[in-house]
């Protein structure tokens, strides 16, 4: 196992981010239908996610190196939930490494209370990564909700990580 940590994304870091998400966003672009703007970007408003203290941006970088990304929000889908995983990354060559499934519990771990996480439609392997996910760190007490409104439109896992949840 590669050795991983994880830190607050800060007002600095912005330039970084914003390129991480432009590499997520292109990672995306089969099945989120995005154009490039006058720049030759997709662009992302991450300004709040830096400024706004109820938003956080984790790094997690495996040996020193950035190697993804994940942004929590209290903008939620449905009205019963605290936080939602707003975007979720991690770089192609640190797939199937433990890398995703580590940073996810290390970023649930910081926010107690009920989460929601989605996917879209088309987005199979994040829909089995986050099943299988959740599922271990919930020992299974997640509930899975299908939306097609403007809420959100895909999959959304359910849970409480006050309760029930697996040591990392």
């Amino acid at each position: 196992m590669p050795d991983i940590t994880f830190r607050v994304a800060q007002w600095e870091d912005k330039p970084v981010l914003l390129r991480l998400l432009e590499l997520y966003q292109y990672d995306l672009s089969e099945v989120w239908p995005q154009t490039l703007n006058s720049h030759g970007e997709y662009g992302f408003a991450v300004d709040r996610y830096l400024r706004n203290p109820r938003l956080r941006a984790y790094f997690f970088l495996v040996d020193g190196s950035y190697a993804g990304f994940g942004l929590v929000d209290p903008d939620v889908s449905l009205p019963d939930n605290e936080f939602w995983m707003g975007q979720f990354f991690v770089m192609k060559r640190y797939r199937r490494m433990g890398v995703g499934t580590q940073a996810a519990r290390f970023i649930f771990d910081q926010f107690r209370g009920r989460w929601e996480v989605g996917q879209m439609p088309l987005n199979l392997p994040a829909q089995a990564f986050w099943r299988r996910t959740i599922g271990d760190y919930t020992n299974g007490r997640f509930v899975e909700h299908e939306l097609h409104d403007e809420r959100w439109e895909g999959f959304l896992q359910c849970f409480d990580n006050r309760i029930g949840v697996s040591p990392g």
